[in-house]
């Protein structure tokens, strides 16, 4: 990396450099951000899925729960 900075800077191609390396940046962060983004949809789904479970098994103890 540093030879690829050293040739950069002999150039005088510091802006594409800088441009370079922003892409790079903010092409991490939004890998990064569609990674957290998946995680917290599987966390959601199987929050979705516990509490669909919680319901049918409530729905077979309901006459227990019953005011009428």
């Amino acid at each position: 990396m540093s030879d690829l900075i050293r040739i950069f800077s002999e150039r005088g191609d510091l802006a594409h450099l800088a441009l370079f390396l922003w892409a790079v940046a903010a092409s991490a962060a939004f890998l990064i951000t569609l990674r957290e983004l998946a995680a917290a949809t599987r966390r959601f789904d199987e929050f979705v899925r516990q509490l669909s479970r919680f319901n049918r098994k409530a729905k077979g103890h309901r006459h227990f729960n019953q005011e009428d």
